[in-house]
């Protein structure tokens, strides 16, 4: 139909795909910098769906002019006016147009029977009562086939329904036909819209209606001069004076011929209709350019956002993975009840002063000490049990703290934690979970000597102490490092560590025990992370349900790009 569409087809593929796109885009945290961006992601879907795919769809419909303007500008008294029938209702009381009522010639009815344009509003016919979310289907041969007009709500009724309505409407025209008055002509509501429609290229044309004969020749030119200021210095201007209304509540014939006149000629003239299809048309494909932009920009900002919550999940759980690390070589796990149990297993320092009297006076006084204490090695054994669950949980639940601390000082993380308030504390299943974590691992343990043992020589020995207390030596030698204990603390955790790898230096060997040292303490960190990781998960899932795909964006650029070629 026109010179910027030469396949119009493939651009109506690109304007659906456009469309998909455009749907399928999410901005799921209310950021106040997208606040702005998802009214406007709203506003494209309507335009898309209220005009460009419609009018793309059905080339050679007729013209839709809809017909705005402020509270008590006259709108429908102009349309029954220019119909010389009561089909809108007018009067004193506001809002007087509820809902919108659609003019159009007999022959021109199919058009606008089906969800062609405006798909959200139902059809209805006849004069009842105008029901919300209804378009009002009215015939009238007064207009020409080719035309319709489309009587809107106020664009500042007190109702906040009608005015988006009314700006939904408009955003489905062809032409706005924008009336206004010689006392509301300057008013910044219209203004606003009318510079919307400048910017996007819609056809306008301004009907001036109740002015004062006397100030006709002041007020005309004042506005033509305002319009061309806003870009609008093309759009036609009818003046209307005020009048006195006849007998039915319309205008006098002569002050509608000449508007009647311009708009029965546009419906008659192809080539003028096209002319302006192809104005608003053309507007409307542009103004895709910059309004999907900001949606494209409003979902990065929400990928850097959900990005930087993520930053501050990895930072804090990998701090704790850190600490149990740490935890396990600085020699806390040595210190209270594991040094107290130990003492009460091999008796006071005097023993660790004797060590290096060899290896045969070790193997029999700890033999002596393991039939003396049939529970000394499982007391040990549970008090470091207690000290790397302790370990373990602390540091999940200071990561979780953490996160929570950080979270509250962003806008995205308050949402986040208002949502799942669970969060600001260690999940309730961490203790049992840390729990069964660190009894896995010591029968790990177990089962790695064991294994190491299996030999007839080595197996006799390991059976002197028990599975299980050389299990626990090998647990006490892979906390060996003393660092973060002092004075007699340290000599005491010093000698327990020399205590228990000299036993099995003598029993395995040295490399051997530096092997199993070293899988025991990998075997432990793996356990670590998976009490950690599932911690982390209960944030980064929480984030990853707001969070804007990786391709949202690309996607979105694709579609117009390729809507852009096809225009």
């Amino acid at each position: 139909m026109t010179a910027t569409m030469d396949d119009p087809a493939k651009l109506l593929a690109a304007v659906r795909e456009f469309r998909e796109q455009v749907a399928a885009s999410v901005l799921p945290l209310d950021l106040p910098s997208t606040a702005e961006a998802k009214d406007n992601r709203a506003a494209l879907l309507r335009q898309l769906d209220d005009y460009i795919l419609p009018r793309l769809s059905s080339i050679n419909a007729p013209l839709l002019a809809v017909i705005g303007g402020s509270t008590g500008a006259g709108k429908s008294t102009l349309v029954n006016s220019l119909l010389r029938r009561q089909v809108s209702r007018a009067g004193v009381i506001r809002p007087t147009t509820t809902s919108p009522v659609l003019i159009h010639h007999p022959d021109d009815g199919h058009w606008f029977t089906d969800q062609r344009v405006l798909p959200e509003l139902s059809r209805v016919t006849g004069d009842g009562d105008d029901a919300e979310g209804t378009v009002r289907l009215a015939e009238s041969r007064e207009l020409p086939a080719g035309l319709a007009l489309l009587d809107a709500p106020d664009i500042d009724s007190v109702v906040s329904a009608n005015r988006g309505l009314s700006r939904q409407l408009l955003s489905a025209a062809d032409l706005w036909l924008f009336v206004t008055t010689a006392a509301r002509y300057a008013d910044a509501v219209p203004w606003d819209l009318l510079r919307q429609a400048s910017d996007r290229g819609t056809a306008v044309a301004i009907i001036l209606d109740r002015v004062p004969p006397e100030v006709m020749a002041e007020v005309r030119p004042h506005l033509v001069d305002m319009l061309r200021a806003q870009g609008l210095g093309t759009a036609p201007v009818f003046p209307i004076p005020e009048t006195t209304l006849d007998g039915n509540g319309l205008l006098p014939e002569t002050d509608v011929a000449r508007l009647r006149s311009w708009l029965t000629d546009l419906a008659n003239d192809a080539t003028a209709r096209e002319v302006v299809v192809r104005q608003t048309l053309t507007g409307a494909l542009a103004s895709l350019d910059s309004r999907s932009e900001e949606l494209v920009t409003a979902s990065r900002t929400q990928q850097r956002v959900t990005a930087d919550l993520t930053d501050i999940v990895n930072r804090a759980f990998d701090d704790s993975r850190r600490g149990v690390e740490n935890g396990m070589s600085d020699g806390q796990l040595l210190r209270g009840e594991v040094l107290a149990r130990w003492q009460d297993f091999v008796g006071t320092g005097e023993f660790f002063r004797k060590v290096e009297s060899g290896v045969s006076k070790l193997r029999d006084r700890i033999t002596g000490a393991f039939r003396g204490h049939a529970n000394a090695p499982a007391d040990v054994e549970e008090a470091l049990h207690v000290g790397v669950a302790q370990l373990m949980e602390a540091n999940a639940a200071t990561a979780a703290a953490q996160v929570a601390r950080e979270w509250r000082a962003l806008p995205a993380g308050a949402e986040i934690l208002h949502a799942h308030p669970e969060l600001a504390k260690p999940s309730s299943d961490l203790g049992p979970r840390v729990d069964a974590a660190v009894r896995t691992w010591q029968d790990e343990v177990l089962d790695l000597v064991r294994s190491e043992g299996q030999d007839r020589r080595t197996n006799a020995r390991v059976a002197a102490y028990g599975i299980n207390g050389i299990g626990l030596f090998l647990m006490l030698v892979t906390f060996a490092h003393t660092g973060g204990l002092t004075g007699a603390e340290a000599g005491i955790a010093g000698g327990t560590s020399v205590l228990a790898q000299r036993v099995l230096e003598a029993i395995f060997g040295d490399q051997a025990v530096r092997t199993m040292a070293a899988k025991a303490r990998a075997a432990l960190l793996r356990r670590a992370d998976e009490v950690i990781e599932a911690e982390r998960t209960r944030f980064l899932d929480a984030v990853g349900a707001r969070t804007v795909a990786a391709d949202q964006t690309e996607r979105l650029s694709r579609a117009l790009d390729a809507v852009q070629a096809a225009r």
